[in-house]
């Protein structure tokens, strides 16, 4: 995401709560000093970063990332898509939703060849893939498992688990969250 969007979102939602710099940086274990870089686009955050400021702010992590779209129906034109690149989680994804505060998260992921996440990930909810082009190679349960299109897989998400391209090729999937991480 433009830094100069996520910085500008974080402060109108920081300002819309009540919260000082101070507050955040309490609740987030951040610094104050990089919580005002953030704010003013002079410094990234990680997503790790960026899940800590939303959990502080009680707001959804996708409601940085959102597109613009009809409010009252969600409808998202394709040509109204954005890509984000997480270098955190190892792949591009792009928000399919422009619900505030869904129950659930459809995102669009794209792995590139060699995109890996290098430990296990494990987060609250559920998660749901189906494959839709290309070979996603996952770890669950220290099993390897190879998914290819129209394939899918559904798990707790406090179950440590892995995916990967180790292939040659592009994969993409649908991925649904929830609750929305």
């Amino acid at each position: 995401m433009d830094n100069k969007k996520l910085g500008n979102r974080v402060k109108s939602i920081r300002k819309n709560n009540k919260m000082t710099l101070k507050q955040v940086s309490e609740k987030t274990g951040l610094s104050i000093s990089f919580l005002s870089q953030v704010e003013r686009s002079k410094s990234s955050a990680t997503l790790s970063s960026i899940r800590k400021i939303s959990e502080a702010l009680g707001v959804n992590l996708s409601d940085f990332f959102q597109t613009d779209c009809d409010p009252k129906s969600g409808i998202i034109k394709k040509e109204d898509h954005k890509e984000h690149r997480s270098d955190e989680v190892n792949f591009t994804f792009t928000n399919l939703s422009g619900i505030t505060n869904p129950i659930f998260e459809p995102i669009l992921a794209t792995l590139y060849p060699g995109d890996k996440n290098i430990s296990p990930y494990t987060h609250n909810g559920q998660e749901f893939i189906y494959i839709l082009e290309g070979t996603l190679s996952v770890i669950l349960d220290n099993k390897e498992y190879s998914l290819r299109p129209g394939d899918s897989i559904h798990i707790e998400s406090t179950t440590p688990h892995i995916w990967y391209n180790d292939t040659e090729q592009i994969v993409k999937l649908l991925l649904i969250t929830s609750p929305v991480i």
